[in-house]
């Protein structure tokens, strides 16, 4: 007779691990490739903010320059190549191409022009620039000046929308039914966690290994990590198409997809009319847009406390490490024993509707703060630390929340959202909302920030604090309705999906 205490770790087990035994040798390949990619991406967040924000002329503002005149025309250019190549090449072919693409350029960084960057680095002209124009402008020219580290920051912007949300979570869409995406689509977040709590004390490790060395070999001998790692993935993802995806236990077309008609070619341009033309992909459009405008409006004013407190670029990286993996510890807590919950329980739009309120709430209240500085000298001493400390712990627990959230709750149901559809709109319209979309929204709050900070004549982004905190609470009010939208919408599409299914067997 089973006891009652049984049959209650049975059913813990079941929700922390709902997986049959026989779905391992599919599910553990992609949370290895899930978890190496994920390392890889926190190594890379950590260096290029500790680069391009620490460097000769620079600070916090040079970001809002990067990734809204930089990062954006390079992500519709990476998106067009990509929506080319996926007409030309086989889906084997192209995972190959695109990583072999982005693990070549950060080689060139690495050990071509970061040992020789005061060479490559045009600090004469940037001197001049900076006396011309008084001190004004400075962020761009912090860009002229540091444009080799720029080429890895956009790197790793592109990683994070390309290797991960367009290529990884493409790949396992295109192999998962919805069921399996409710039972593992949390445990693949939850991989990502485990590499963000890694990653701090890996590049902790590190930097003491190099410690009598200058600060560009503690980089050098991450990104050899990053480059070993890229070809252990590689080698992952050809295992899985030829030993997993050929057996039809693991893939099966018919069931794990919505049946396709021949293919047809369709350009990026299409991909982007496709999206307008559709409400079910804008209005997933438009929960991946509003995220990146709310977490990059609030996490750039952050990093601007954060310059503030640690100048140094050890420090710096020591603290941004630390937090990396406090996002991880959250959001495998959350993943694990909330995240696969809430979904499979209370259903998707619930699960959706967490992350905007988490990110607008905190968002928010961290400006208020921002703009109530005498409440934060009056705090202070109760706390015991400085206002600035505190701004900087704030801001730290609103970025490690709202990034919790989005791995445990926004990246699982935006995932679950293209499962539904054909091919076309999977392939194509991924593409134009995953790397174009994703680095909209994060390009619109550049723009705005580096349009206010000039037309105002500002020096910083913490002098407009009062002109972000509206835009911000509009966002998220957009947000949370088209979540609420496209709810009813899933849930059509899902049933159409298990309908075509049904008449195909």
């Amino acid at each position: 007779m089973t006891s009652s205490a049984e049959m209650g770790f049975g059913k813990w087990r079941k929700r922390l691990w709902p997986i049959h035994s026989f779905e391992l040798k599919k599910l553990l390949p992609l949370l290895l490739i899930k978890f190496l990619i994920s390392v890889n991406y926190g190594i890379l967040t950590v260096l290029k903010d500790t680069l391009v924000v620490t460097s000769r002329g620079s600070g916090a503002e040079v970001i809002p320059v990067l990734k809204g005149w930089v990062v954006l025309p390079v992500a519709i250019l990476a998106a067009l190549g990509y929506s080319k190549l996926s007409n030309v090449l086989s889906k084997r072919r192209l995972l190959f191409t695109v990583h072999a693409i982005f693990l070549s350029i950060i080689f060139i960084y690495g050990f071509i022009l970061l040992p020789y960057s005061d060479f490559f680095s045009p600090h004469h002209t940037s001197d001049l620039l900076t006396q011309k124009f008084n001190g004004r402008f400075t962020h761009w020219i912090a860009l002229y000046r540091n444009w080799t580290h720029a080429l890895l920051f956009v790197t790793a912007e592109l990683w994070g929308s390309m290797v991960i949300l367009l290529m990884f979570w493409g790949y396992a869409n295109d192999i998962s039914s919805v069921n399996e995406a409710k039972r593992s689509y949390n445990i693949y977040i939850a991989a990502g966690d485990v590499a963000a709590i890694l990653v701090g004390p890996l590049v902790a490790y590190m930097a003491r290994m190099t410690l009598h060395l200058p600060y560009t070999s503690t980089v050098q001998y991450l990104i050899i990590l990053v480059l070993f790692i890229g070809g252990i993935v590689m080698t992952a993802y050809w295992w899985m198409n030829k030993y997993v995806l050929t057996d039809k236990r693991y893939f099966n077309p018919q069931i794990a997809t919505t049946p396709k008609k021949e293919k047809v070619k369709m350009s990026l341009r299409e991909g982007f009319l496709q999206v307008i033309k559709s409400r079910y992909l804008l209005g997933i459009a438009i929960m991946v847009v509003a995220y990146g405008l709310c977490i990059s409006l609030v996490e750039v004013s952050w990093k601007a406390t954060l310059k503030q407190q640690f100048p140094q670029p050890a420090d710096y990286q020591a603290f941004t490490s630390k937090v990396t993996s406090l996002v991880g510890v959250v959001a495998l807590i959350t993943s694990l024993f909330l995240g696969g919950g809430i979904i499979r329980y209370f259903g998707w739009h619930l699960s959706a509707q967490l992350t905007p309120i988490i990110v607008g709430l905190s968002g928010a209240t961290f400006f208020l703060m921002l703009l109530n500085k005498s409440f934060l000298a009056q705090l202070s001493p109760i706390l015991g630390i400085t206002p600035l400390t505190l701004l900087v712990m704030f801001g730290a627990v609103q970025n490690i929340l709202s990034k919790a959230a989005k791995y445990s709750f926004f990246d699982p149901t935006k995932e679950m959202s293209f499962i539904p559809l054909d091919q076309e709109a999977k392939v194509k319209g991924k593409a134009a909302i995953d790397v174009v979309g994703t680095r909209l929204g994060k390009s619109g709050s550049a723009w705005i920030q580096i349009g206010l900070i000039d037309m105002l004549g500002a020096s910083s982004v913490l002098s407009i604090p009062h002109l972000l905190l509206p835009i911000v609470t509009i966002a998220t009010i957009s947000w949370i309705l088209s979540v609420k939208s496209l709810s009813k919408r899933f849930d059509a599409k899902q049933q159409e999906q298990l309908t075509a299914a049904q008449s195909t067997t």
